[in-house]
C-alpha cells in the first residue's frame, strides 16, 4: 500500500467495518444503486474512458464504469483489504479484463499525472483528514479538462436511516450525524463547503445538485432494524447499553420501520444526496 495519511480510516477499514461492508456489500449496494446511474451520467464517460473510482469499496460502481467504456479502464482505489479482495473476485467472476483496484489513500496516493480522464465516487470521499490536499491530489492525476464527479450525503434530515436511528436517543446513546468541516458521513453536507473545498483545491465548474433514491434496506421491518443497529453508528451505541435497552432499542427500530414497508414486505428509505461535478481546468493552475 502506499504512503497512508487518513490512519484512523485505514484502521477501520480493514478491520471490523471492512469485513462488515465486503460481507454485506449486496446489502449496500441495494441501499445505494439508486445513485449509480445518475453518477456515471454526471461522469460523462465513452467508450474510451479512463476513470479512477475513489473510495471503490468492493467494486460495483467500478464494473459499471468499465462496462461504460469497454475500450477504456478502470481503476478502483480504496483503503480496505476486506472490501478489495471482494471487488477483484466480483471482477474475475464477471469476466471484466478492464478493471483494475488498488489498495491507497487518495489523499496521498501518488497517482500518474493526467492518468484519467474521469474520476467518480459514490460515497466514498467524505472521510478525508484535509479534503483541500486531497481533492488537489485527485486533480492532479486527471488531465486537462478531465471531470470529477461524485455522490455524497445532504442534510441528516433528509435520510430516513438516520431519522430512524435518531428516534433510538431516548434509549441509546447517539452521537451528533450533522458534523460538517470534520471527516465523516456528513462533511461534505453543505453544498457550499463542497464548492470552497473544490475551488481551493484548483476545480473549476463546480455543480451540486440534491438527488434522491429510495434504497432497499431488508426484508421486513425486524430484518431492517437489524441491519441497520449492524452499521457502524449501530454497533457504537449498542456497545454502550446493556442487553435489555439493545432489544428495546431493536423493537423500537422495527416499530418505526414498518411504515416504510413496500407491498412486498421490503423497507424501503429515502437517502438524499448531493451529486457534485467539477473539471479540471484546460490549462492547470
Amino acid at each position: 500500500m502506499s504512503q497512508i495519511v487518513n490512519t484512523e480510516q485505514a484502521h477501520a477499514w480493514n478491520g471490523p467495518e471492512g469485513v462488515h461492508w465486503a460481507r454485506r456489500q449486496d446489502r449496500w449496494n441495494a441501499v445505494n444503486e439508486g445513485f449509480n446511474e445518475p453518477l456515471l451520467d454526471a461522469a460523462a464517460l465513452t467508450g474510451s474512458h479512463r476513470t479512477l473510482d475513489l473510495g471503490c469499496g468492493a467494486g460495483q460502481t467500478t464494473r459499471l464504469a468499465a462496462r461504460r467504456a469497454p475500450h477504456g479502464s478502470a481503476t478502483g482505489l480504496d483503503l480496505s483489504g476486506p472490501m478489495l479482495a471482494e471487488a477483484r473476485s466480483r471482477a474475475a467472476s464477471e469476466g471484466l479484463t478492464n478493471v483494475t483496484f488498488t489498495q491507497g489513500d487518495a489523499q496521498a496516493h501518488p497517482f500518474a499525472p493526467g492518468a484519467f480522464d474521469a474520476a467518480i465516487s459514490r460515497y466514498g470521499i467524505m472521510f478525508f483528514t484535509d479534503p483541500e490536499a486531497a481533492f488537489r491530489n485527485i486533480g492532479r492525476a486527471l488531465r486537462p479538462g478531465g471531470r470529477l464527479a461524485f455522490v455524497c450525503p445532504a442534510e441528516p434530515a433528509r435520510n430516513d436511516w438516520v431519522n430512524a436511528l435518531a428516534a433510538l436517543r431516548a434509549i441509546v446513546p447517539l452521537g451528533d450525524f450533522d458534523a460538517p468541516g470534520r471527516p465523516g458521513m456528513f462533511s461534505l453536507a453543505s453544498p457550499d463547503r463542497v464548492r470552497a473545498v473544490l475551488t481551493a483545491a484548483g476545480f473549476r465548474g463546480v455543480t451540486a445538485d440534491r438527488v434522491e433514491a429510495y434504497g432497499a434496506w431488508g426484508r421486513g421491518a425486524d430484518d431492517a432494524a437489524g441491519f441497520l443497529l449492524d452499521t457502524g453508528p449501530g454497533r457504537h451505541a449498542l456497545s454502550q447499553v446493556d442487553t435489555a435497552a439493545a432489544i428495546h432499542a431493536r423493537r423500537a427500530l422495527t416499530d418505526r420501520l414498518r411504515g416504510h414497508e413496500a407491498a412486498d414486505g421490503t423497507v424501503r428509505l429515502r437517502s438524499t444526496s448531493w451529486l457534485v461535478t467539477a473539471d479540471r481546468p484546460v490549462a492547470a493552475p
